[in-house]
C-alpha cells in the first residue's frame, strides 16, 4: 500500500457486525487475499434513488477511508462515506433476501428489498 494516500475510519463511520465480519473473513480466505477488504459505494440508482454497490478489493486507493472493525476491512470513497456514516454493516443469510445489508440510520426511505434508500 505503499504510495496509496488514504485515511482511517473507525467504528463511528461504519460498525462491521459478527456476521458480516465471518462471512468476509470466509470470502476473503476462498479468493486467497486474506488482507483484502469490502469496498462499500453509494451509487445512483434503485427504486428510491440511491443503493450500495459492494465488491471484493486488494485494499484502499487514494483518497479512500479504511475502516478495520471485528477483524476485517472496509473501504470506501470519502463521497460515500457521508451516506454511510453511522451504519451498521451485517451478513443474513436468508434464501430471499441474503448478503451483506446496511442499516443506515441516515436514509429517510428505504425500499421493501432493502436495496436502496434516500437520504
Amino acid at each position: 500500500m505503499s504510495g496509496i494516500k488514504f485515511k482511517r475510519g473507525n467504528e463511528k463511520l461504519l460498525k462491521i457486525l459478527d456476521g458480516a465480519s465471518e462471512h468476509l473473513c470466509g470470502l476473503l480466505e476462498k479468493q486467497g487475499r486474506p488482507d483484502g477488504a469490502l469496498r462499500i459505494a453509494v451509487v445512483g440508482g434503485g427504486c428510491s434513488g440511491l443503493q450500495y454497490k459492494m465488491d471484493l478489493v486488494d485494499g484502499p486507493r487514494d483518497r479512500d477511508i479504511l475502516i478495520a472493525s471485528n477483524s476485517v476491512n472496509v473501504v470506501i470513497d470519502p463521497k460515500s462515506a457521508l451516506f454511510v456514516a453511522g451504519s451498521e454493516l451485517d451478513y443474513s443469510s436468508d434464501l430471499q433476501q441474503g448478503g451483506f445489508k446496511v442499516t443506515n440510520p441516515n436514509a429517510q426511505v428505504t425500499c421493501s428489498c432493502g436495496e436502496s434508500f434516500a437520504a
